[in-house]
C-alpha cells in the first residue's frame, strides 16, 4: 500500500480509533444508497470491520468507479466481521416518505448483522431508532472507513437490483442511470409512463397517469 493511501486510510480511522480507545470493540458503520432516484428501493448497509483493518481503496462510494466498487464489495464481504443489508421498496417509501424509509432500512441493516455492534456510526445528521450507542457523522462516508465500507455495500447492492430491473423494463435504461433523474430517464417516463417500481410522488411533474 502506498504511503499516501495509508495516510488517507489512517485519517479515515480516527473516529473508530477514538472509540476503540474508549473500550468499544465492535463498531458498525451505516450508510444508504438510493434516496434521490425516481425509482427503485432505498438500500442501507451496516458493516463491522476488524480493528485497524485498513482496506486499500475504501472511500465514499460516489468517488469510486463502478468496477472498483464491485472489487471492493467482494473484499469487504470477505474481510468484515459482519455485514447487514436493509431494503425498503417503493411501497414503503411512498407510505412513510423517503427519509423515514431510509431510517427503517438502516435499522434493518443493523438488525441483519450476525454480530451485535457495541457502537454505531451513522452517515448524515439523522439518528435512527436503535437501542445501541450511536452518533451521526455528516459526510461520514468520507470520514470513517466503516461508513465508507457500508456506502460501497449499499451502492453495489442497489445497482445490482436496478440492473435486474433493466431486464424487465429495458426501455427505461435503468442499468445506465440506476433510476436517477437523467434526461434519458425522464424522456422514457414521459413516453412510456410509470412502472411499478417508480416512486409516484417523485415523478408527478413528469407524468400524470401510470403506465
Amino acid at each position: 500500500m502506498k504511503e499516501k493511501e495509508q495516510e488517507r486510510l489512517k485519517h479515515m480511522l480516527e473516529i473508530e480509533d477514538d472509540l476503540y480507545s474508549k473500550g468499544y470493540k465492535l463498531i458498525c458503520g451505516v450508510d444508504e444508497a438510493g434516496r434521490g432516484p425516481l425509482c427503485g428501493p432505498v438500500v442501507a448497509a451496516a458493516v463491522i470491520l476488524k480493528p485497524d483493518d485498513m482496506i486499500e481503496g475504501v472511500n465514499d462510494s460516489k468517488k469510486i468507479s463502478p468496477k472498483k466498487r464491485e472489487e471492493l464489495y467482494e473484499v469487504i464481504m470477505n474481510k468484515a466481521l459482519a455485514v447487514g443489508v436493509g431494503i425498503k421498496d417503493v411501497d414503503v417509501i411512498e407510505k412513510v416518505n423517503i427519509l423515514n424509509a431510509t431510517k427503517l432500512a438502516m435499522k434493518e441493516a443493523i438488525e441483519n448483522l450476525k454480530v451485535r455492534p457495541e457502537y454505531v456510526l451513522i452517515d448524515g445528521n439523522q439518528m435512527i431508532d436503535i437501542d445501541i450507542k450511536a452518533q451521526t457523522v455528516v459526510s461520514g462516508d468520507a470520514k470513517s472507513e466503516s461508513i465508507a465500507a457500508a456506502s460501497i455495500i449499499a451502492k453495489v447492492t442497489r445497482d445490482r437490483m436496478l440492473i435486474e430491473y433493466d431486464k424487465k423494463y429495458p426501455e427505461y435504461g435503468f442499468k445506465n442511470h440506476k433510476g436517477y433523474g437523467t434526461k434519458a430517464h425522464i424522456e422514457a417516463i414521459k413516453k412510456y409512463g410509470l412502472t411499478p417500481i417508480h416512486r409516484k410522488s417523485f415523478c408527478t411533474k413528469f407524468v400524470k397517469e401510470d403506465k
